[in-house]
């Protein structure tokens, strides 16, 4: 029987671009009907934002609790080192390794892998050497694409600092999120081919969302929307 859902989804944009509110949408989709328009079975997600917020939460107790060095960021919450970007999409890797262990895993379960990198950091250059081979072999690319000014709007619009960890309505410092996401290096990224960006010689198919007007805000908008994208990368997918 010829598969009808992807095995991978790697879902990327920059910061409050519309990600988090894909994977919702997904989620309230019933599985049937998630499988016919757009291709996503039973899935998990594989975010490295909880992992990072994790590094936060460790470097908090270590400063103000136990009065030790922190590990992972400075008093402003940057990285202390640049490779702990790098670091990050090791342990995405890593958690899908661990998923495959379960008997043929992608027969009725597609990952979606969520991460937003800048230049600043490394960029999507950087990030994507650091993912596996065995992502990079399954895997579709759904970029949602918003200029810094939406990302930066949207980002305001969301947090709440009552739920600094939560996916749906975590937020950066508006100083945090320019420094670190205003130049993305997206478009290099992907180079000139329209369907696929090739990385370590590996073919990724993928689809550009514009988001702006935002579209991904309203649910009566979005599932069009994905119609639309995903539909159009079932059938790039479908041509590897």
């Amino acid at each position: 029987m010829k598969k009808r859902h992807f095995d991978i989804i790697i879902l990327l944009g920059r910061p409050a671009a519309g990600k988090s509110e894909v994977i919702d949408f997904l989620k309230k989709t019933p599985v049937q009907e998630r499988i016919e328009r757009f291709h996503v079975n039973h899935f998990e997600e594989i975010d490295d934002f909880p992992m990072l917020w994790t590094w936060f939460e460790e470097d908090a107790i270590l400063d103000k609790i136990m009065h030790k060095p922190r590990l992972y960021t400075d008093k402003d919450g940057y990285f202390l080192y640049q490779y702990l970007w790098d670091l990050l999409i090791e342990r995405i890797s890593l958690e899908y390794e661990k998923r495959l262990r379960d008997e043929n895993y992608h027969d009725a379960k597609t990952a979606i892998i969520e991460f937003s990198r800048g230049s600043e950091h490394g960029g999507y250059q950087s990030a994507f050497q650091h993912l596996s081979e065995k992502i990079l072999n399954r895997a579709a690319i759904l970029y949602i694409d918003v200029p810094f000014e939406e990302s930066l709007r949207k980002n305001r619009k969301r947090f709440n600092p009552e739920r600094p960890d939560s996916i749906l309505e975590h937020g950066l410092p508006d100083k945090k999120l320019k420094k670190l996401y205003y130049e993305v290096d997206w478009e290099t990224f992907k180079g000139n081919d329209p369907e696929f960006i090739t990385v370590r010689g590996i073919r990724v198919p993928y689809v550009v969302f514009q988001n702006v007007p935002s579209q991904t805000d309203d649910p009566k908008l979005l599932g069009p929307a994905l119609d639309n994208h995903l539909g159009r990368l079932w059938e790039i997918w479908n041509k590897k």
